[in-house]
């Protein structure tokens, strides 16, 4: 029922998505030739942070604000906003903006359709799902992110009568 729990959803989630849209990798030292895979997905980081472009495609999903209330007289809510992001190669800049794109719309669709995931996290969509295409000329490099808020099952009070 907390954060880490809602990455690993998405993380499954993300990846059963996007399981059918084969990428180009930018060629390695000692690679043969062009390769293609599926996005790979992470949580919160990606294993070497230096080393970023290398990863591509992949797919990010951070937590970076949470938020647990109870408004007078109502039941306590809890949500927090997730940030995705998401990376993808190509040596045609047309090519890789759209790969992008698409990469981007099949986990938005598939966000809005579903709405719960883990049968305990909901999307709210009364905070909004937003997308951004980042406008920077990286190429051969493409990224953008998606930005969520998810209510979260509260935590409930433990009371202790004891004293």
């Amino acid at each position: 029922m907390n954060k880490v729990i809602l990455l690993d959803r998405l993380k499954a989630f993300t990846e059963q998505a996007t399981a059918d849209i084969i990428l180009p990798t930018h060629p390695q030292k000692g690679d043969s030739g062009s390769q293609y895979r599926t996005a790979d997905v992470y949580r919160m980081r990606l294993p070497d942070s230096r080393a970023a472009t290398k990863k591509a495609p992949y797919i990010l999903h951070q937590i970076i604000t949470g938020k647990d209330a109870q408004p007078s007289g109502q039941s306590p809510k809890s949500s927090t906003t997730v940030r995705t992001i998401f990376c993808v190669y190509s040596n045609d800049e047309q090519e890789g903006g759209l790969m992008l794109l698409n990469l981007m719309e099949r986990l938005r669709i598939a966000l809005l359709e579903r709405v719960v995931i883990g049968q305990q996290f909901t999307l709210d969509l009364q905070a909004g799902l937003e997308t951004l295409v980042y406008p920077d000329d990286t190429a051969p490099y493409f990224a953008g992110e998606m930005v969520s808020t998810w209510k979260l099952p509260a935590v409930q009070r433990k009371v202790d009568y004891e004293r």
